[in-house]
C-alpha cells in the first residue's frame, strides 16, 4: 500500500505544507456556498413572494443535503479515502452551482431547491473528510487548535459569499406590493425574470472555479492514517457505528452540533429580515451590510480563538462563549431595534469557535475509523439548519421575527450544556483522560 507521507502516534501524521493549504482551502468554498444562502432567502422571498417560513427551505433544502448524504460520504471515504470523497464533493457542488443556469430560466423556485440540494451534498463530501483529515494532521493535543484555524478560513469564504450576493445577486430594486400590482402582466413577467437572472453569472463562476479545485485534488497525493489499516481488519463499520451510537459523550456532541448550527444558520439567515422589520426603512443592501460585519467579526473570532486556546482549554472557553450568546439572543429579542441588531451582529463573534470545537472534542480520542464515522454523523447533526431555520420561519410568521431568536436562544444553552459536560469529563486540550 501507498504512504505518500509518514504517519505519526496513534494515526496521526506530518502534513505536507502543499496539502495542508489544499484542505484548508476547502473550508474557503464551502463558505461561499453556506452564506450566499442569506442572500438567496432574501432574493427568493421577492422574486417569488414568499412567506417567512416558504423562504426558510432555502436553508431546509440545502442542509437536508448534508442529512441524507454525510453516512454515505462516509462510507465512500472508508472505501475511496479522504482524496475520493474531497473529489467527489467538488465534482457534486460544481454541478449544483450549473443548475441554477437552467432553474433562473425556468424562474422554478423547486428546481432552484434541487440545486441547493445537490451543492450541500457535495459539501457533504468535503466537510465529512476534511474535518477528520484536519485533526490527524499534526500532533493529537492540537487536534481543537488545528480546526480551529482551519475553519478560520471559512468566515473570509463567508465573507466573499455574501459580497458576491449583496454586489451582483441583489440588485436595490425592492417595489411594495402596491407597486407589483399595479404592474401590466408583462412588466411583472420581466421584472421577476430580470431578479431571477441575476443568480446565473455568480455560480456559473462558482461552478467553473469548483471544477479547477476539483482537478488540483486529483492531481496531488494523499496520504494514509496507520491505525486505518488495522481497523479495517479489526471490525465492520457497523460495530464502529455501533460503539459510538451507544458512546454518550459523542451523541452529546452530536446534539450540541445540531443546535448550534440551527442557531448559527437561524441567526444569519434571518439577520436582514430583522433589521428591515426592527429598523424600519432599512434598504436590502444596508441591511446585508450587517451580515457582513457579522461575518467578518466571525472570522476575527476564529484566529482569536485558536490563539485562545493556548492558554484557556477548549470546553471552557465554548462555555464561555455559548452562554455570551445566551444572553445576546435575549436582548434581541427583548430589544427589538438597533440594540438588538446589533446584538445579534456581535453573536457572530462568539459563535466563531463553536462548530470545530464541538467537532474536535466530539471525535477525540476516537481511532481512524471511528473518526470517519463520527465524523458523518457529526456532518448529519448539520440537519439543525434546515430544522430550526423553519422553526424560526413559522415563529416570525407567528409572533414577529423577534421571536424567532427565542430558538438560537435555546440552541446555545444546549451547546453550554455539551462544554459543561466536556469540562467535569477533564478534557482539557482536547484530549479525553
Amino acid at each position: 500500500m501507498k504512504h505518500d507521507e509518514t504517519p505519526g502516534d496513534a494515526g496521526h501524521m506530518r502534513p505536507a505544507w502543499h496539502l495542508f493549504f489544499l484542505v484548508v482551502s476547502l473550508f474557503f468554498l464551502w463558505g461561499v456556498a453556506n452564506n450566499l444562502n442569506d442572500i438567496l432567502i432574501k432574493q427568493f422571498k421577492k422574486v417569488f413572494e414568499l412567506s417567512d417560513f416558504q423562504a426558510g427551505l432555502v436553508q431546509s433544502a440545502f442542509y437536508f443535503g448534508y442529512f441524507t448524504l454525510a453516512v454515505p460520504a462516509a462510507m465512500f471515504m472508508r472505501r475511496f479515502g479522504y482524496k475520493g470523497a474531497i473529489v467527489l464533493g467538488l465534482l457534486l457542488y460544481a454541478t449544483g452551482a450549473f443548475l441554477f443556469y437552467p432553474a433562473a430560466e425556468k424562474h422554478a423556485y423547486v428546481l432552484f431547491l434541487l440545486a441547493l440540494y445537490v451543492i450541500a451534498s457535495g459539501l457533504a463530501f468535503l466537510e465529512t473528510s476534511a474535518n477528520p483529515l484536519i485533526t490527524v494532521l499534526g500532533p493529537r493535543e492540537g487536534a481543537a487548535r488545528r480546526l480551529n484555524l482551519a475553519q478560520a478560513f471559512n468566515p473570509l469564504g463567508s465573507i466573499t459569499g455574501v459580497l458576491v450576493g449583496q454586489h451582483f445577486i441583489l440588485s436595490g430594486n425592492e417595489p411594495a406590493a402596491e407597486q407589483i400590482a399595479a404592474m401590466t402582466a408583462a412588466q411583472r413577467a420581466a421584472f421577476y425574470a430580470t431578479e431571477s437572472a441575476a443568480v446565473q453569472v455568480p455560480y456559473l463562476v462558482i461552478g467553473a472555479i469548483v471544477v479547477v479545485w476539483a482537478l488540483l485534488f486529483m492531481i496531488s497525493s494523499f496520504p494514509r492514517t496507520r491505525d486505518s489499516d488495522a481497523d479495517d481488519a479489526r471490525g465492520s463499520g457497523m460495530a464502529h457505528l455501533v460503539d459510538l451510537l451507544r458512546d454518550r459523550y459523542f451523541m452529546l456532541a452530536v446534539a450540541a452540533q445540531f443546535f448550534y448550527v440551527g442557531g448559527q444558520v437561524g441567526v444569519w439567515s434571518y439577520l436582514i429580515r430583522y433589521a428591515q422589520v426592527t429598523v424600519p426603512g432599512t434598504p436590502e443592501r444596508v441591511a446585508a451590510n450587517f451580515l457582513t460585519a457579522g461575518l467578518v467579526i466571525f472570522m476575527l473570532g476564529r484566529f482569536a480563538g485558536a490563539a485562545l486556546m493556548r492558554y484557556v482549554a477548549p470546553a471552557r472557553l465554548l462555555a464561555t462563549y455559548a452562554l455570551i450568546n445566551a444572553v445576546l439572543c435575549t436582548v434581541a429579542i427583548g430589544l427589538p431595534g438597533p440594540v438588538g441588531l446589533y446584538a445579534l451582529v456581535a453573536a457572530s463573534f462568539f459563535m466563531s469557535i463553536m462548530f470545530p470545537t464541538i467537532f474536535a472534542l466530539g471525535l477525540d480520542g476516537l481511532d481512524d475509523e471511528k473518526r470517519k464515522l463520527g465524523s458523518s454523523l457529526l456532518v448529519m447533526s448539520i440537519i439543525g439548519g434546515a430544522i430550526l431555520t423553519a422553526v424560526m420561519g413559522a415563529t416570525s410568521d407567528a409572533f414577529g421575527i423577534h421571536w424567532a431568536m427565542a430558538v438560537p436562544l435555546f440552541s446555545f444553552a444546549i451547546v453550554l450544556t455539551f462544554a459543561r459536560r466536556s469540562s467535569s469529563a477533564g478534557i482539557v486540550a482536547a484530549v479525553r483522560v
